[in-house]
């Protein structure tokens, strides 16, 4: 690890930061959340109403993700879980929020 990349981590674990990211057919983004976020509150974290109509969240862990090496393999391979609104947001989780407003 570089010296930055040193700093950066461990200024997020003093912080309590954790990150979680959403992929789309266009991008995939990280998103920083402070460490025992649920679900609906990381899922606010990009719009109010993804919070406020929260129904669940496909998720799959960075491991899973990294083994299956593609959302739809990890998707194919079981991977992806149906997570509630009492679901702790972990370290580099993979999330896809459903939701209805």
């Amino acid at each position: 690890a570089t010296g930055l990349s040193a700093l950066v981590r461990a200024a997020y674990e003093l912080l309590g930061l954790r990150t979680y990211f959403t992929t789309g057919p266009e991008e995939t983004r990280a998103w920083a959340i402070t460490a025992g976020t649920k679900a609906p509150q990381a899922a606010g974290v990009i719009h109010q109403d993804f919070e406020r109509g929260f129904i669940r969240a496909e998720t799959t862990s960075y491991d899973d993700l990294v083994r299956a090496g593609s959302e739809k393999a990890a998707r194919e391979m079981g991977l992806v879980r149906s997570e509630g609104k009492d679901y702790v947001v972990q370290d580099g989780d993979s999330m896809l929020f459903r939701f209805n407003v």
